[in-house]
């Protein structure tokens, strides 16, 4: 379900049932010539997509603009970088709203730096911005003290679960680091992204432009194929059905 096309009563059973509600971490970033600026951000919602035909959940909009750093290349290229400290206020306050709105059982799914599942300051943005809420909500709603109280003396049983309030909300990469060795590698709009993006939206992908690519990272783009775009996506679904819950 797409949650801009849900109604009142749909969104509140969505949460009384604590369907996962997913928000798509993306960027707008150089990909070299030949695949699209919204690519790392379009390959979440494209696996999304494939995903909700087998799983329920609420599939939020995405955040389209994030903490994309010019490491690549600069704002002449495309790239659109936001501070990572706005960022993250930014990100605090899209789950804030829906914590307090009832919503316990959050994934912000990014793809943007993530190789082998690393944390990088777009992903850390995230996992402090939801440690953070989560903490002011429990005091807030619980009252100071809450976690030592003898009402939390099942806390470590319950660890992981959806009755641990640290897991209300959860980030996750697109792809695992089980899924990138399944894949056979991972990187930045070279061979494997650009497979990933073509099997996906391949009208956002040029393979005739691959050839124009100069650049070390984008070389190898010239090698994108629909067979491994399509394996990594089977990869990155896998992987998805057990983690989202």
């Amino acid at each position: 379900m797409q949650m801009v096309d849900m109604f009142y009563e749909e969104l509140e059973d969505a949460k009384k049932r604590k369907v996962p509600f997913v928000i798509p971490i993306g960027t707008i970033e150089y990909h070299g010539y030949h695949a699209s600026c919204g690519t790392d951000t379009m390959v979440i919602t494209g696996v999304m997509r494939e995903l909700e035909k087998t799983k329920e959940m609420v599939v939020c909009p995405p955040i389209w603009y994030g903490v994309a750093s010019y490491a690549v290349a600069g704002p002449e290229s495309g790239t659109i970088q936001v501070d990572v400290d706005a960022y993250e206020n930014y990100i605090y306050c899209i789950l804030k709203s829906l914590i307090y709105g009832g919503v316990k059982n959050i994934y912000c799914v990014a793809h943007h730096q993530t190789e082998e599942a690393g944390l990088m300051p777009m992903t850390l943005a995230c996992h402090k911005a939801a440690k953070k809420l989560i903490m002011e909500y429990m005091e807030d709603t619980r009252g100071k003290g809450w976690w030592g109280s003898n009402d939390y003396a099942d806390y470590y049983e319950n660890l992981g679960t959806g009755d641990d309030p640290f897991s209300y909300i959860k980030v996750i990469p697109l792809l695992s680091a089980e899924a990138q060795h399944k894949c056979g590698g991972f990187d930045h709009a070279g061979k494997f992204e650009s497979s990933l993006m073509y099997a996906l939206y391949p009208e956002h992908v040029d393979l005739e432009r691959t050839k124009r690519n100069t650049q070390w990272f984008a070389k190898n783009s010239v090698e994108t194929s629909m067979e491994l775009g399509q394996h990594m996506v089977q990869c990155a679904l896998e992987t998805l059905q057990d983690i989202i819950k």
